[in-house]
C-alpha cells in the first residue's frame, strides 16, 4: 500500500450542506496545517535516505560485479531487490520538495514518471523481499531438493514475473496520477484524479486498484515472509548447528524489523483509504500518522538490500577485500579470506 506522497493542504473544506434561513453557511475550514508541516520536516529526511541508498546499493552493485557471478539464484534476487530500491529512492528527491513546498513545480509529464518510478519501486521492493524470502527458506528446508529447482533459469522467470506484476500494478496510479491547480491556495498539486477523468472509470480502478494492493501487496508477502520464516526457525532449531542461536536471533530481528517499519504505514494507508474522516480531529490524527509511518517504511526499503546481503559472511568478506584493496594500510588490522572461493549456497548462517 502506497497511499500518497503528501496530502494536499486542505484547509478550505467548507461545508455547504449547512441552512439556516434558506441560505448557505459555510462551517470553519478543517486545517491541515500541522501534518503536512510535520511532513515536510520529515522529508528532509529523504534526501538523506536517497545519498545513502545509492551509495549502500551501488556498493552491493560492485562487490557483486567485482566478486560474485550473476550464475547462482541469490545473486540474480539481490541484484533485482538492489535495481528496485534504487528505482524506488529515485523518486524521493521529488517527493520530498513536493511535501516541502506543497506545490508540484515539475510539470504534469514528471507528475506522471516520478509518480510511476516511485510505484514501480515500492511494488517491486516488496514483492523481491518476498521471493528472496521464499527461496532462502527453499535453501534451508528443502536443502537437498532445493538445487535442483533453484536454477539460473528459475531465478530469471521469477524476476520477470516480478517486473511484470509490478508494471502493472503501476497502470493504475500511471492513469490517474495528474496535476491540477488549487485556485485557493495558488498551487499546483501532483495526485489522483478526485473526480470524473475521461477515458476511464475513475471509481473502479480507485477500488480495483484498493483490493489489489491489500491482498497481493500487503497480505501475499505478509503471509508468505511469517510462513518462510517460521519453517527456516524450525529447521535451524531441530539441526545440530552451533551457531542455530545466533540464527534465529537473526531471524526474529529481520521478522520483527519487517513488521515494526512497513506494517502500521500499510494499516493507516487502509484506514485513509476506506473513506473520508468522520470528523475534523480524526483527519488530523490520521494525516500525523501517515506521515510519520510513512518515514519508517521509506526507511526500511532504503536499507533493506544491505541489510539482506551483508548478513552473510561472504559479503563480509568481499566488503574486507575492497576496503583493503582501496586501502592497503588496513590489510594488519582487517581478517581477509583470500585464498578460497566462498561458496555462493545460502545456508542457515548466511541468512
Amino acid at each position: 500500500m502506497e497511499g500518497n506522497w503528501a496530502d494536499s493542504p486542505d484547509a478550505y473544506n467548507y461545508d455547504y450542506d449547512n441552512y439556516t434561513d434558506g441560505h448557505h453557511y459555510p462551517v470553519s475550514p478543517c486545517s491541515r496545517d500541522g501534518d503536512n508541516q510535520l511532513g515536510a520536516r520529515l522529508s528532509v529526511l529523504y534526501y538523506f535516505m536517497f545519498v545513502f541508498s545509492v551509495f549502500a546499493n551501488g556498493l552491493v552493485l560492485v562487490i557483486i560485479h567485482r566478486f560474485e557471478r550473476l550464475t547462482t539464484v541469490t545473486n540474480i534476487l539481490l541484484l533485482n531487490l538492489v535495481l528496485s530500491s534504487l528505482i524506488f529512492m529515485s523518486s524521493l528527491p521529488f517527493v520530498s520538495v513536493y511535501m516541502q513546498l506543497s506545490d508540484w513545480i515539475f510539470g504534469k509529464v514528471m507528475c506522471k514518471l516520478v509518480g510511476s518510478v516511485y510505484y514501480l519501486g515500492f511494488y517491486s521492493s516488496v514483492l523481491f523481499l518476498t521471493l528472496l524470502t521464499f527461496d532462502r527458506h527453499l535453501a534451508v528446508v528443502y536443502s537437498l531438493g532445493a538445487p535442483r529447482v533453484r536454477s539460473r533459469g528459475y531465478a530469471v522467470i521469477s524476476c520477470g514475473v516480478v517486473w511484470l506484476v509490478s508494471g502493472l500494478a503501476c497502470v493504475r496510479p500511471m492513469l490517474l496520477q495528474t496535476t491540477y491547480y488549487h485556485h485557493v491556495d495558488e498551487r499546483t498539486y501532483c495526485d489522483e484524479y478526485v473526480g470524473e477523468a475521461p477515458g476511464f472509470d475513475v471509481v473502479k480502478l480507485r477500488t480495483s486498484g484498493f483490493y489489489l494492493q491489500l491482498f497481493l501487496f500487503l497480505i501475499f508477502p505478509l503471509a508468505v515472509i511469517v510462513y518462510c520464516y517460521a519453517r527456516i526457525a524450525v529447521t535451524v532449531a531441530s539441526s545440530q548447528l552451533a551457531a542455530k542461536f545466533k540464527t534465529l536471533r537473526l531471524i526474529f530481528v529481520i521478522v520483527v524489523l519487517f513488521f515494526a517499519c512497513w506494517t502500521p504505514f500499510n494499516v493507516v494507508v487502509l484506514m485513509h483509504e476506506r473513506g473520508a474522516p468522520v470528523s475534523c480531529e480524526e483527519g488530523q490524527r490520521l494525516g500525523y500518522a501517515l506521515q510519520a509511518t510513512r518515514t519508517v517504511a521509506y526507511l526500511y526499503f532504503c536499507v533493506s538490500p544491505v541489510f539482506y546481503t551483508f548478513v552473510g559472511k561472504k559479503f563480509q568478506n568481499h566488503f574486507r577485500q575492497l576496503m583493503v584493496k582501496r586501502f592497503p594500510s588496513l590489510k594488519r588490522h582487517v581478517a581477509v579470506d583470500d585464498g578460497t572461493n566462498m561458496s555462493t549456497k545460502v545456508t542457515p548462517n548466511e541468512l
